[in-house]
């Protein structure tokens, strides 16, 4: 194929070790792949990391690296027929002494049984696994795969790496990139750590124009990239965690970015809402009571007015839930308590706590010598409501922050009161 009909991400592709962007702790002197590679001994891999890191890149430097028979495949349109004839062919190149590295892109699109048959080929060496995957290995690959194969995380690419990369464009191209600083600059950040992307719009930037580009008239060319999202993969649940840790670490500057990321990707109020509506009893509780009505009412405005106008009470609780006084005394209560329950069995409450309607419910001792709290002289009888066979347990211990400090002076207040009772 002529050079100018190859795609300039092709053009571009590194050859050796030492030309892959922003994988340096796998890459550099002391990485791990380069190890492997200088050792020629290398196990079956997975390649994990965000669009655009460079996974199939490094996997094809890897096959030149290493001399091997390397067969690429897609998990998308492979099937059980694909895999035969490239299970054939590696034991044929292993008769000849010859490795032989199978490359599977979004191998996380495998299924059990795909995965499964990739097993024996793998233990007997008859192939290098080399599997790429946006998605966390751990949730998306058998066990088995995961424990023949050492997982390599790539990292997201930063700036400093996109900028060195459009330096590279130019060297290659021998040809000055038509944008102004502050356009290369608004690309990188819409490329979004995503090599593929800033390549595939400098592409187009190359074939309508060698005028100077402005921001704006970049973005009247490219659009406006969505934002990296999955609304129901791992990054999801990442940027869910990201905004509980931020809430409870009470921060409301990042638990408002986070939430800002999950919307602009798409993710609808009303999980967020839920999501809250559990961290306020969680994490806050009854160190500020107020924390689940305002979020309740919130969730209320927030269906009746919708979107977009309605994303401020969202934001309204998020900042509310991050300076609120913080307790997980009644989550620690309530899991322990359960446990407890469970443990103890179906004990009986005692009688004394026991309606006795019928005379021989009232003959069999049911509700004997209870005593009426209104009736006593402090408003507190101090009796026991455990089972008789059991003593009395502490589940709920308030902290001294928010209203919890009231809630800690009235339980001391009934103790000092049991004690003399």
């Amino acid at each position: 194929m002529p050079k100018n009909f190859e795609p300039l991400a092709h053009r571009l592709r590194p050859q050796i070790l030492d030309h892959i962007f922003g994988q340096e702790h796998l890459t550099g002197e002391k990485g791990l792949l380069r190890q492997m590679v200088q050792a020629q001994k290398l196990p079956s891999l997975i390649l994990w990391g965000p669009p655009g890191c460079g996974k199939t890149t490094l996997a094809h430097v890897i096959g030149k690296e290493i001399d091997a028979d390397f067969i690429q495949i897609s998990a998308v349109f492979a099937g059980v027929k694909d895999l035969r004839e490239i299970f054939h062919r590696a034991k044929q190149n292993k008769n000849f002494q010859r490795k032989t590295i199978l490359f599977i892109d979004e191998i996380h699109r495998f299924n059990k049984s795909q995965q499964d048959s990739l097993l024996p080929v793998i233990e007997d060496g008859t192939i290098i696994l080399i599997g790429a995957t946006t998605e966390n290995p751990s949730f998306e690959l058998n066990k088995a795969v995961l424990s023949r194969c050492r997982v390599c995380v790539l990292k997201r690419l930063t700036s400093k790496d996109l900028t060195n990369l459009l330096q590279s464009v130019e060297q290659t191209e021998n040809k000055k990139i038509p944008l102004t600083d502050d356009a290369k600059e608004s690309l990188i950040e819409m490329s979004d750590g995503d090599a593929r992307y800033l390549l595939g719009s400098l592409e187009i930037i190359y074939s309508l124009t060698d005028k100077m580009l402005s921001k704006d008239d970049m973005l009247k060319i490219l659009q406006q990239r969505a934002s990296q999202g999955d609304k129901n993969g791992e990054s999801h649940f990442n940027l869910i965690s990201a905004i509980h840790k931020s809430l409870r670490g009470s921060d409301p500057q990042a638990a408002l970015y986070w939430t800002a990321r999950m919307i602009n990707n798409g993710e609808d109020p009303r999980y967020l809402f839920r999501r809250l509506t559990r961290f306020a009893s969680e994490d806050i509780g009854n160190a500020d009571p107020h924390a689940m009505p305002l979020l309740v009412s919130a969730w209320q405005a927030y269906e009746r007015i919708g979107q977009p106008e309605g994303e401020i009470h969202l934001a309204q609780a998020v900042i509310y839930l991050a300076l609120a006084p913080k307790s997980n005394a009644s989550y620690v209560a309530w899991e322990n308590v359960k446990k407890f329950a469970e443990e103890k069995g179906s004990l009986a409450p005692p009688n004394i706590i026991l309606n006795a309607p019928t005379k021989l419910m009232k003959d069999i001792g049911y509700g004997e010598n209870y005593q009426y709290d209104h009736e006593t002289k402090d408003g507190f009888s101090g009796q026991n409501y455990f089972p008789d066979t059991i003593k009395r347990e502490i589940f709920y211990t308030p902290v001294e922050r928010g209203f919890e400090r009231d809630l800690k002076k009235r339980i001391d207040y009934f103790n000092k009161l049991r004690e003399k009772k």
